[in-house]
């Protein structure tokens, strides 16, 4: 049944390249419930055969400022790469979740992981098992008709075992976005009630799909949310090259002062000229997103129209020296990954090509994923580890010593891929939407 419906995901891929006006979003073809089967065990993700396919390289060169050196005991923020990902193999988990799209750890010492499930509930998985109560239930305020709505990010606030405040991205009833927070219960730690949200933005959708979703702390302690260009197909609207909306962005907030929230004043359009909640544009859904715990650099895995797939990166250093007035700009709806898709850019506008791409040949639906920074796999030190929705790929893109990039596929078969997260130890997990978890080990 899986390879069936990989087959007719890919079959549809290709008939959008012919009408791109009555486009089905891509990360949008998730299985029926009916595929959800808790009798019936996912197959094993496998190691690729080499060498791997030509066509999945990067981009472009892009050249980082350099890393400062870290000490002989911290890891190095660049790697070797993979020579043979054979002797590794992704174990699920003996649990099983209603359509899993998050994968979060609450960075408080409890070793906990936290599953979004994509109805409308978080559930808590501690290193012992499953527990039988849910963490968070919102499925009574949750839109989740859509392909692409529901309980889609999780965040926790930096100074979780102190504030117990935790932050969501979901759709609501009337299909707009919300983005709120919420705060665990001080009776018992594996459970939040729905009475304490407190609501940061709405955000209104003209379409179901491209919502984006992702929510991150950034190593500055702001809040980074994603939001998608607004959805149809091609972004009729140009909202991810306006900086009057909200759509198409990466948002950066101050959770920390304000009510419900301030702007840090290093946003780019922190004195006029845009929506001041605005950091980065240009995107066309930036389903996940990610911040590498040992650098401070940011990836972003933003999902494609009909023909590229793309990863975009910024370095802690850029980020640091972000320009007031100008936002980070990715190209779209100009480009999609490193291609001419409509329009014409200005002369003056700067735009960061992708670092990564692939062609619809391998894929359909990118999603973004994490750097290895755990201690159990050392070989996997500084790996990007990042894959697609609708053929189950993942790839490895790293920098070398040189600053350059390179990119690997690693992994077949391992489902439909909604997205990547990491353990509080740095230890790395995917969730098939069909609802297993696995976990990167070595065989």
């Amino acid at each position: 049944m899986r390879y069936l419906l990989i087959l007719g995901i890919l079959l549809l891929a290709a008939c959008r390249a012919a009408s791109p006006s009555v486009e089905p979003p891509p990360s949008a073809l998730l299985p029926s419930p009916s595929e959800m089967s808790t009798s019936e065990p996912a197959p094993t993700p496998t190691a690729s055969p080499e060498p791997p396919p030509p066509a999945v390289t990067p981009a472009v060169e892009f050249t980082s400022p350099p890393v400062t050196p870290t000490p002989e005991n911290t890891p190095s923020p660049f790697s070797a790469g993979i020579s043979d990902a054979s002797a590794y193999a992704w174990r699920p988990l003996p649990v099983r979740f209603d359509k899993p799209v998050g994968i979060q750890n609450a960075g408080d010492g409890s070793g906990r992981l936290f599953i979004v499930e994509q109805p409308g509930r978080i559930r808590v998985l501690p290193p012992s098992g499953l527990l039988a109560e849910t963490f968070l239930d919102l499925t009574e305020r949750v839109g989740s008709q859509g392909f692409e709505q529901g309980l889609l990010g999780l965040a926790f606030h930096p100074n979780y075992a102190e504030t117990g405040f935790f932050y969501v991205n979901y759709t609501d009833l009337q299909g707009n976005t919300v983005i709120a927070r919420f705060q665990v219960s001080e009776a018992d730690a594996n459970r939040a009630s729905p009475d304490s949200e407190t609501v940061l933005l709405r955000v209104q959708q003209p379409y179901s799909n491209h919502n984006g979703g992702a929510l991150a702390f950034g190593p500055d302690g702001y809040l980074y949310l994603g939001l998608g260009d607004g959805g149809s197909g091609g972004d009729p609207q140009n909202n991810a090259q306006s900086t009057e909306t909200l759509l198409g962005k990466i948002l950066r907030l101050d959770v920390d002062h304000g009510d419900p929230y301030s702007i840090p004043a290093s946003n780019p359009f922190f004195v006029s000229g845009g929506r001041a909640e605005i950091w980065a544009m240009g995107l066309r859904n930036p389903w996940r997103f990610s911040f590498d715990r040992l650098t401070g650099d940011l990836y972003i895995g933003d999902v494609g129209q009909n023909q590229w797939e793309e990863i975009d990166y910024l370095s802690a250093e850029q980020i640091l020296e972000g320009e007031t007035g100008r936002a980070f700009n990715f190209g779209w709806r100009l480009y999609e990954g490193d291609h001419p898709f409509s329009g014409t850019a200005p002369q003056d506008l700067v735009l960061i090509p992708p670092v990564a791409e692939y062609s619809h040949q391998y894929g359909c639906s990118v999603t973004g994923g994490v750097v290895y920074r755990g201690a159990e796999l050392p070989a996997w030190q500084g790996i990007y580890l990042y894959g697609d929705f609708c053929t189950g790929l993942v790839w490895g893109l790293w920098r070398n010593p040189q600053g350059g990039w390179e990119n690997q596929l690693l992994f077949e078969n391992a489902g439909s891929i909604s997205t990547f997260g990491e353990d509080e130890r740095g230890e790395i997990y995917l969730a098939d939407h069909n609802g297993l978890i696995f976990q990167l080990a070595d065989k």
